[in-house]
């Protein structure tokens, strides 16, 4: 049975039930651990699969700036936190373990709204981790979502690729 770990940033819910769903898939036949990435990073200790996911903020991964800024817009106050860039800057190397990385964005061309996933299979990669699929992004109809119609099954068959 494989091991795998799927975190997750999540500011408005809809890259978190991507997460949800991925694991939920990946459980059918594996021992997953879904955590968010305010948690402190897993020991990669019997772990073979890391799944990485967050929303695209100003063409890449979100900063400080714009995570309070999405805060601002949900109407909290509270500390923004590390974001998926602090949980991947203390995630242990990768040691040749397998990875993907997917995201949420509006659904127009990369060029112009960026992708977050992107960014997290580059710093995967970097980290020692084996990409087993290119970046994939889930779309969302605004910055609050909600998820595009059909998303959450598309997410589902995405974890089916990244586990085989």
């Amino acid at each position: 049975v494989m091991r795998a770990v799927v975190a997750y940033e999540s500011w408005f819910g809809n890259t978190g039930a991507l997460a949800e769903a991925v694991a939920d898939e990946l459980r059918a036949e594996h021992d997953v651990t879904l955590v968010s990435v305010d948690d402190p990073p897993p020991s990669l200790e019997g772990v073979d699969l890391v799944v990485v996911g967050a929303p695209t903020h100003v063409h890449g991964l979100s900063s400080k700036f714009s995570r309070r800024a999405a805060l601002e817009q949900k109407g909290e106050e509270r500390e923004p936190g590390r974001g998926a860039r602090g949980w991947l800057a203390e995630l242990p190397l990768g040691e040749g373990r397998r990875a993907a990385a997917f995201d949420t964005r509006i659904d127009k061309p990369v060029v112009l709204v960026g992708s977050a996933g992107r960014t997290l299979a580059r710093r995967l990669s970097r980290k020692g981790f084996a990409l087993v699929a290119p970046a994939e992004s889930f779309f969302v109809c605004d910055s609050e979502g909600p998820l595009e119609d059909g998303e959450l099954e598309r997410a589902r068959a995405w974890a089916r690729r990244v586990a085989a």
